[in-house]
């Protein structure tokens, strides 16, 4: 008998028959399969369902007693009865998605998440912080959560870079050691230029029959009333977004200026004690690893603000796992969706409406400012930021500090 199967199998079948059992249904439904599986049936079927082992012997006792089928089936008043792990500790889906945080996989926008962590080592992790948990407990959480067990796919981000998985954990920890400071942590990041103009959007939207909105038939660069340039902060504690939307380059002036329009707009009102900022980044783009003028903005920024800021770099490849991707971007896009970008004010205001059911709220702002590419840092320039770099890769993660005292 291959125990394993069986228990999988009770929980799935208890999954479903317990909306139409009872108290005492369902006590007796599971002592039947106690006894069909023999010795050591409690202790399976209790870790498939989740009841109590003391519980599935009364209801063997009941099955033995004539009097089962004379007595009525009373049953308690609903919430009665002896509570199940997940309603005693109901913080204890938030402790397995905290477990989870560094190691979630799969396409950042689906509905569906994934993982490697085998179900067997998430409940030994739960029960050393203290819950009573069994791997088959974890497993309905998951399913509950929208989790499943899927195959590796191959991705068109190129090979991955060897410390990727170690540089995730890093940039967790610090996340995690910056929002129990109560410091700011923010995610960044350019999203795809929009020409403006009445130009086919992607995706559909409830319109009278046969009656869609028309646009052009094609995209002309020399026909558009301009291009748009949105770029993003999103702070990952508070889930809340800033958008600048450019109107010339993406440049790190422009990525910098960004930050800075949400330091002094939203950040620094949501946190009035800060002395530190934490930024996640792509490796690439404006706010890429090797852009000096990047890391000379930034110390612009510090020794204006007086904030100490550090930059944890995804590793290369990696960019659809960004934060602001899928808890800013991906939401943005769908509120769009369909809708021709006829101008400025229409792009601005279409973010700014920007919200989701977990409370997402977005501010947004047009930047009329012309960025010129191709600025110039030197290495007499690089030597002159108070930049210092982390023990582990010092390349992906280093701290910005202020040179001069705060003037702002």
């Amino acid at each position: 008998m291959n125990k394993e199967i069986n228990i999988q199998a009770i929980a799935e079948k208890y999954r479903i028959l317990s909306q139409f059992l009872n108290e005492r249904t369902r006590r007796l439904w599971s002592a039947v399969e106690a006894k069909a599986l023999g010795r050591g049936g409690v202790q399976f079927v209790a870790q498939a369902t989740g009841q109590s082992r003391t519980t599935i012997t009364q209801g063997m006792k009941e099955l033995k007693s004539k009097e089962i089928m004379e007595s009525p089936l009373q049953i308690r008043q609903a919430g009665g009865g002896r509570k199940g792990v997940r309603e005693k500790s109901p913080e204890l889906e938030s402790a397995l998605l905290e477990l989870l945080e560094p190691s979630v996989r799969g396409e950042p926008d689906s509905p569906l998440l994934w993982t490697t962590n085998s179900l067997r080592k998430l409940a030994e992790a739960l029960k050393r912080q203290g819950y009573k948990v069994s791997h088959t407990l974890v497993g309905q959480i998951l399913k509950d959560l929208g989790f499943s067990l899927q195959a590796n796919r191959k991705t068109e981000e190129g090979k991955s870079h060897p410390d990727r998985d170690a540089q995730f954990n890093y940039i967790h920890q610090k996340v995690v050691d910056y929002q129990k400071a109560q410091q700011p942590v923010i995610s960044v990041d350019a999203k795809k230029k929009e020409l403006i103009g009445n130009y086919k959007n992607g995706g559909v939207e409830w319109q009278e029959i046969k009656r869609p909105v028309e646009v052009n038939v094609y995209d002309f660069l020399n026909e558009a009333w301009g291009k748009a340039v949105p770029y993003g902060v999103y702070d990952i504690t508070r889930n809340e977004g800033w958008v600048n939307v450019g109107i010339d380059k993406d440049t790190a002036e422009f990525a910098v200026q960004t930050i800075r329009n949400w330091w002094y707009q939203m950040g620094r009102e949501r946190y009035p004690s800060a002395r530190q900022l934490l930024i996640t980044a792509d490796s690439g783009g404006s706010n890429g690893v090797r852009v000096r003028l990047w890391k000379k903005e930034l110390q612009a920024l510090a020794n204006e603000s007086g904030l100490e800021i550090s930059v944890s770099h995804l590793p290369p490849g990696t960019s659809k796992w960004n934060k602001i991707e899928h808890r800013l971007f991906a939401y943005i896009t769908k509120n769009w969706r369909a809708r021709p970008l006829l101008s400025y004010e229409v792009i601005v205001n279409l973010i700014a409406s920007t919200t989701t059911t977990k409370g997402l709220e977005v501010k947004c702002a047009l930047d009329t400012k012309p960025y010129a590419s191709g600025k110039k840092v030197t290495d007499r320039d690089l030597a002159t930021l108070n930049l210092s770099r982390d023990a582990f890769h010092g390349d992906w993660n280093y701290t910005i500090r202020p040179t001069a005292s705060r003037t702002v």
